[in-house]
């Protein structure tokens, strides 16, 4: 069936260069597979009418013949694969899309039509302009309770991650060597790949793996790393869980995740806190709930009961005519807030125990009761 490579990427029949450019690209970050929501299908199918409304000599063939032209002589010309495509975005997320690309299709540049996409694959497309790359963040997980959530607590933990060599003090060369020009990159710290795709020929800046970015080398290697300036070794770090942390909540801990190699930055570590479940406390927030039991007659009398806070046994007093289901606020009492002075609340649920059978003593006394009440 033959497709309207118009209708599809929402243009008219005398759309120009930049305005197919620039649907195209809305189209292609609204449906490309990678995004929430996103659909291959239809991101193929925008991807295939650009390239042939983007190349002329092909755009002049649809005109005359419709999206079957191919059986005209055929699309030719770009090479590549779908896979080539999708791999080249993804690249914008890993290693080797440090730097930013550009597409030279058909004979035209269309330079950064897909710059937009970094944000989509939620890092972004930045030259490094020489700086080494950054080194590798950690997380790790740490269980606590309830109350070392609500108070804060350090904990010791043995990381083992890639740390910075002693002996050549992260550089990768021996102590007192000289540095020296780059000859891959020519002290740039970056170099430029070229990837055939069915769009056209795709050129990606990327981290040169030689100076690994820096621009220079030493003129003799680091014996003991191997000149990469790291060494995996196991150390121990204490780590302050802060009052008022959640379940699921981390903290970062900037600087503290892997080295980089050649004296880059370092990492982050981030510390993730799972409290363990607990059968008295209840939170919400920054208050706490408890559920405590009361006889009939404590709850018409009123009375002074036991409830167990965070900070201990303390008493507390029900007042008469107490509903079950009430809720008795015990001011301050709760979770100390997270990053700023004060406490939550304790609030105290009160259930009205009913027993289930009462001596004929009590049976009559409550008949009696019955008509007053």
């Amino acid at each position: 069936m033959s497709k309207d490579y118009y209708k599809i990427l929402g243009v008219e029949k005398n759309a120009t260069q930049d305005e197919l450019k620039k649907a195209f690209k809305k189209l292609a970050m609204q449906h490309h597979p990678d995004r929430p929501g996103g659909d291959e299908k239809k991101f193929k199918e925008i991807n295939e009418a650009f390239q042939v409304l983007g190349d002329a000599e092909k755009r002049k063939k649809f005109d005359q013949f419709g999206s079957d032209f191919e059986q005209q002589g055929g699309w030719g010309g770009a090479g590549g694969s779908w896979e080539d495509v999708m791999n080249a975005f993804r690249q914008q997320q890993g290693g080797a899309g440090q730097g930013g690309f550009s597409f030279n299709f058909g004979g035209a540049d269309f330079g950064d039509l897909f710059g937009g996409f970094g944000d989509l694959f939620g890092g972004g497309s930045s030259r490094r302009n020489g700086h080494s790359s950054r080194g590798r963040d950690i997380q790790v997980d740490v269980e606590i309770d309830f109350k070392e959530a609500a108070f804060g607590v350090e904990k010791e933990l043995s990381l083992r991650k890639q740390s910075k060599c002693d002996v050549c003090g992260g550089s990768g060369g021996e102590p007192g060597s000289k540095k020296e020009t780059c000859g891959i990159c020519h002290g740039q710290g970056q170099v430029t790949q070229v990837q055939r795709t069915f769009l056209g020929a795709m050129q990606t800046v990327v981290t040169c793996s030689a100076c690994n970015g820096r621009g220079e080398k030493s003129s003799k290697i680091c014996k003991h790393c191997g000149g990469d300036g790291i060494l995996a070794k196991t150390s121990s770090i204490n780590i302050k869980i802060p009052a008022g942390i959640d379940d699921g909540q981390s903290i970062r801990l900037s600087g503290h995740g892997e080295a980089a190699p050649h004296g880059g930055q370092s990492g982050d570590l981030y510390v993730q806190a799972h409290v363990r479940p607990q059968k008295v406390f209840h939170r919400e927030g920054f208050d706490v709930y408890t559920d405590n039991e009361i006889n009939f007659t404590q709850a018409v009398l009123g009375d002074k009961i036991e409830v167990e806070t965070i900070d201990g046994q303390i008493r507390v007093a029900v007042p008469e005519g107490t509903e079950s289901g009430q809720l008795i606020r015990l001011k301050g009492r709760g979770i100390f807030y997270l990053g700023r002075s004060g406490r939550g609340d304790h609030y105290v649920k009160i259930k009205i125990r009913i027993p289930r059978r009462v001596s004929r003593k009590v049976r009559k006394t409550l008949e009696e009761l019955k008509s007053e009440l």
